[in-house]
């Protein structure tokens, strides 16, 4: 029996039951909370993912790694690899187990100034105490509960408890939860007269209540109810009239009608209800009548923000029942309300629950920086702390983004702040052992994936093998050639040790230049066509041109040619710009590289040649990994990796990837590709035509305009093939093909550069009228003077008028507000200094010349420092070193999963073409494809987790929770655990077949597809930067399902017939 339940509970198939029934729970739980503001909510949680079944699979999932370590034996040491993939999520379900029950967190509130030792947790409890007249040894006993909640307006809630004080009976029920609630007067025959007033200002709007003959005070202003009262906001009810009279003048605005009115000073006038009342620094509302009632826990107004929800409880004892309701909820720590009950005294709250800490932290000053020119956007805050701790002494500390503060197991994150910037509201994790063993878990995670794919006798290593025996197997092969370089010619060599490549001098160089640079005009029209840039952005060639020029050379020109003329000669002759030094290396800084590839330190420019031995190995190569795995680089590192990005660049422009000349008919996401893009990734297009113009129109082009400059004709030719390409684009470009307009506009902007033009002119003019008002100081009287002050206030008015369109052009060119990197936001604050110098300057010359010299300063420093004025498409806020390597890994991994996709389905067209005649090549090319679709996935799945956990690592640096549920790293998991059952199917009887696993790479992709697109478009979470724009129909999901499933049949019934073993 025992072996019976082993055999079970260590199978595959019971491996991948759990992987998809995990999987599926896990996707049930990111819809359940659709439409919601977040996730997860605590319905999600309570059906899902904290269901006691949710942790069974976990539970057995674990016994499920063990089990196969011993039968599948992997302690030998040639199964060391898949041994630690085993460990490493044996410890990662363990960690999630010792946070979940070990662990805790909460928020902390601090004033400045103040000092603290408690903060409320994250979880949701109903505190009960009971006291009555039990005695233990003549002490007098308290009962105390304190039951954790979890309640959802969408569930049915339930919550009750039967215990005994003493030897009375005791039970306590919820008969009703109430989802954003308040305390309000509900009418009530037996209860007394008051008058509801709702205070808009100090936050959120919040109720106070006046009683019938009594006077209240409101932040120290006195408010009476029938009750006449020098200096108070005397108000009077009677049966048919309710009026005010203030000893303040004030001002109303009633709400449904925009009616405004005066409050007279000590003046009694009728009190106009649902009216906003301007009293003082008091903004007041009264929404309603005097009422004569009781207090009760009602719903809140739905115009009303929602902060408190509330409950009734029914409690029970000594056959006594009452009803006791409460507000309260996560993050609230309301007062207890107390009741008596069959003798008995209860005390109820509900809400967190407040937890202590063994030191006290005392907020010294809370700072907040702003975004340039911006009241509310920050970009960056923090909290100066000094801990006391008696035991292991005090000491200060800055709390920031990703700098935490880590003391006697309690880890402490900068979350929030108070409104006035006065009190900072800091996150609390508690969690030492569950982080330890999960990051444990990471990092073997990380080092059994990398060894999965390199190490000996590993599942890759068997596939490359395989597939190097199905290569040997084919009757043809096709040996592809790359020249990687060749220049000159050194046919008389013949000691290989000692060759050298033969570089033409300075001299040659300019010469060769000379005789075969494009003219400017017919560059310039190059310059017009439009390309699409490595991160999507649509752009005329003359803006790639421009920036590659700057980026590589820090100027604008080389030599006397512009950046169009190097641009075009780049792609005519990319053998000849090997050799030209181009490469911009700083004074000093980079004597180590200059040193490294053997130029001298005077020499500021290299050449792409000079950063290749003679073997043709990248000098800087051993140099880069350690520079760009340093999260603090030193200074040589980051001249290593700036020097790297542009060599990068100019290889990459050298081989024509930049040259996204060509967009793509009908593709969803208007892409555009180059002409050797297009042939190496094999893009197949409808229009054959096209196809082959998109092959060889630009080298047509380029022969042409060769053959052009030699017989100096008129370039009419060549202009034909430019005004082809152009038709193309327009004609296939569709939306993201720029308008003629935005084309000329964005080329006039990179021809004028206004803004390194304007530092200038701000200069010469701010200085030149600082200096005439200086002497006009001096000769008071002086017309002359006058008159030219005046001069040059204009001509600055006229830099300020250009400045201001520089903006306005450049925010059309990107479609987006130009203040989204550093260089735009130098550029708006020197805008925006300007700007009140404008203002200000109305009353004060001095003052004008004197902002028009910092922003002359400002723009002179945007440019001397060389930021990247580059247009680009809006960037993240954020701007992490873990969120860096988390979104290059994790997205990094689609492209092989969409491989292994394109693969499975062209493997199941293959299946269906197959014939008794073509049998054997068609069974040898899809076990080919087959198995690199498997490598693909494979490197794709590691790549996803290793991307998934990293961005855990770095939630956990940045706020304390390295798992949260939210639906971006819940379909992460998804797919991983996907991918996962679709790599391991190979190991379960029945889904062992090339089909099976063929349909199931292209099926798996849909979790990809949602993981990318639909948590974005469909769910709520962190990363649903586009919720509530669902572009994506179902009908196309339903469509390509359909499509799917008849491929499908058809290559099955073809694979029963051709390659089936009944059949073989």
């Amino acid at each position: 029996m025992l072996k019976k339940i082993a055999n079970i509970l260590f199978s595959t198939r019971l491996t991948a039951v759990l992987f998809i029934a995990y999987a599926a729970a896990m996707a049930v739980g990111t819809f359940l909370d659709v439409g919601q503001s977040t996730s997860p909510t605590p319905y999600s949680r309570n059906l899902i993912y904290n269901a006691w079944w949710f942790e069974a699979i976990m539970v057995v999932f674990m016994i499920n790694f063990v089990g196969n370590i011993f039968r599948y034996r992997l302690l030998r040491k040639e199964k060391w690899a898949t041994l630690v993939l085993h460990l490493s999520f044996i410890f990662i379900l363990l960690g999630a187990f010792i946070t979940r029950y070990h662990g805790f967190e909460g928020m902390m509130a601090i004033r400045e100034g103040a000092t603290e030792n408690t903060f409320l947790s994250q979880k949701t409890y109903i505190t009960t105490y009971i006291d009555g007249d039990y005695k233990i040894n003549g002490e007098l006993q308290r009962l105390v509960r304190n039951d954790e909640v979890d309640f959802s307006p969408r569930l049915h809630n339930d919550y009750s408890f039967q215990t005994s004080y003493g030897n009375i009976p005791v039970s306590v029920e919820l008969v009703n939860f109430i989802s954003g609630a308040e305390e309000d007067i509900v009418p009530d025959y037996s209860g007394e007269y008051y008058l509801k007033l709702v205070e808009a200002g100090s936050g959120a709007p919040h109720n106070h209540f006046l009683k019938v003959g009594e006077v209240s005070s409101i932040h120290n202003v006195l408010y009476a109810l029938n009750k006449p009262t020098p200096g108070a906001i005397n108000i009077t009810f009677s049966e048919n009239s309710l009026t005010i009279e203030s000893p303040f003048e004030g001002e109303y605005m009633t709400m449904a009608t925009g009616t405004q009115g005066r409050l007279a000073k000590d003046s009694i006038q009728p009190l106009v209800l649902r009216s906003r009342y301007i009293i003082g620094n008091q903004a007041i509302v009264f929404p309603k009548p005097v009422i004569k009632g009781v207090f009760d826990v009602v719903k809140k107004s739905k115009l009303l923000k929602g902060d408190e929800d509330g409950i009734a409880l029914k409690v029970s004892a000594n056959g006594a029942t009452k009803t006791v309701k409460l507000l309260g909820g996560q993050g609230m720590s309301n007062p207890f309300k107390q009741v008596n009950v069959g003798g008995l005294d209860f005390a109820f709250k509900y809400g967190s629950k407040t937890l202590e800490l063994p030191f006290d932290i005392k907020l010294n000053d809370f700072i907040a920086d702003r975004y340039p020119g911006t009241e509310k956007s920050y970009s960056s805050f923090e909290s100066k702390v000094t801990v006391f701790d008696p035991k292991e002494g005090d000491f200060d500390f800055h709390i920031y983004m990703n700098n935490i503060l880590n003391h006697r197991g309690y880890r402490f994150f900068q979350s929030s702040f108070d409104p006035d910037e006065k009190g900072t509201i800091l996150s609390v994790n508690h969690d030492y052992w569950g982080t330890w063993f999960t990051y444990l878990g990471y990092y073997l995670l990380y080092f059994g994936l990398m060894a999965i794919l390199i190490s000996r006798g590993a599942r890759m290593e068997l596939l490359r093998k395989q597939l190097d025996k199905i290569k040997r197997k084919k009757a043809q092969l096709t040996i592809l050639v790359f020249a990687l370089f060749s220049l000159g010619i050194n046919a008389q060599t013949t000691h290989t040790s000692e060759h050298q490549m033969l570089r033409p001098s300075a001299q040659q160089l300019d010469s060769i230049l000379s005789a075969n640079i494009t003219p400017v005009v017919e560059s310039d029209r190059f310059g017009k066509l439009v390309i699409q840039d490595s991160d999507g952005r649509m752009k005329p060639v003359n803006t790639y041109a421009s920036e590659l020029l700057r980026k590589l050379s820090k100027k604008d020109t080389y030599k006397d040619y512009t950046s169009n003329q190097v641009f075009l000669s780049m792609q005519e002759s990319p053998q000849l710009w090997y050799n030209v030094p181009i490469i911009y290396l700083k004074p000093k800084k980079a004597d180590t590289i200059r040193s490294l590839i053997g130029i001298p330190k005077e020499q500021k420019y290299a050449a792409l040649i000079d950063f290749l031995d003679k073997n043709l190995n990248y000098k800087l190569g051993p140099f880069l990994e350690e520079a760009y795995s340093a999260q603090v680089p030193t200074a040589i590192q980051k001249e290593f990796k700036e020097t790297d990005q542009r060599v990068s660049l100019l290889f990459n422009s050298l081989e024509g990837d930049a040259l996204r000349l060509f967009p793509i008919p009908e593709d969803e996401n208007n892409k555009w590709v180059s002409p050797k893009e297009f042939v190496q990734q094999e893009i197949e297009v409808k229009d054959s035509l096209y196809g082959n113009f998109i092959k060889t129109g630009f080298l047509a082009y380029l022969a042409t305009l060769q053959n052009d400059k030699i017989k100096k004709s008129d370039f009419t030719q060549s202009q034909k093939l430019i005004e082809a390409i152009k038709k193309t684009q327009r004609r296939y470009g569709g939306e993201a093909m720029l308008s003629e307009d935005k084309i000329e506009t964005e080329i006039t902007y990179n021809k004028y550069d206004i803004f390194k033009k304007l530092f200038s002119w701000y200069m010469y003019a701010s200085s030149l009228m600082f200096v005439l008002l200086i002497v006009q100081i001096l000769r008071d009287k002086s017309k002359v003077l006058k008159i030219s002050v005046n001069i040059f206030k204009v001509l600055i008015y006229v830099c300020f008028g250009l400045h201001t369109a520089g903006l306005v052009v450049r925010w059309y060119i990107s479609g987006h507000a130009p203040w989204s990197d550093a260089y735009e936001s130098m550029i708006y604050v020197a805008w925006a200094t300007m700007a009140f110098g404008v203002m200000l300057g109305q009353k004060s010359n001095l003052t004008f010349a004197s902002t028009a010299f910092v922003t002359a300063m400002i723009l002179m420093i945007a440019h001397w420092n060389w930021m990247d004025p580059t247009i680009g498409n809006l960037q993240p806020v954020l701007n992490s070193y873990w969120l860096m390597i988390h979104v290059a890994v994790i997205v990094g991994s689609y492209g092989p999963m969409a491989l292994g996709m394109i693969l499975g389905v062209i493997s199941l067209l293959l299946m269906i073409l197959t014939t008794s005649k073509n049998k054997a090549k068609m069974a040898l090319n899809i076990k080919e494809l087959t198995i690199i679709n498997e490598m693909a996935l494979t490197v794709g799945l590691v790549m996803l987790t290793i991307g998934n956990f990293l961005g855990g690592m770095w939630a956990n640096e940045s706020w304390g929770r390295y798992w949260g549920w939210d639906p971006k790293e819940t379909w992460a998991l998804i797919s991983i655990m996907i991918y996962a059952f679709v790599i391991h199917m190979r190991l379960v009887p029945g889904l062992r077949s090339r089909l099976v696993f063929n349909i199931a790479s292209i099926l798996a992709f849909g979790s990809i597809l949602m993981t990318y697109f639909g948590v974005n478009f469909y769910l709520a979470g962190l990363h649903s930067y586009a919720k509530d724009d669902q572009e994506i129909s179902v009908f196309y999901i339903l469509a390509s399902l359909l499509i799917l499933t008849i491929i499908s049949v058809f290559a099955s019934l073809k694979h029963r017939k051709y390659y089936s073993k009944k059949t073989s």
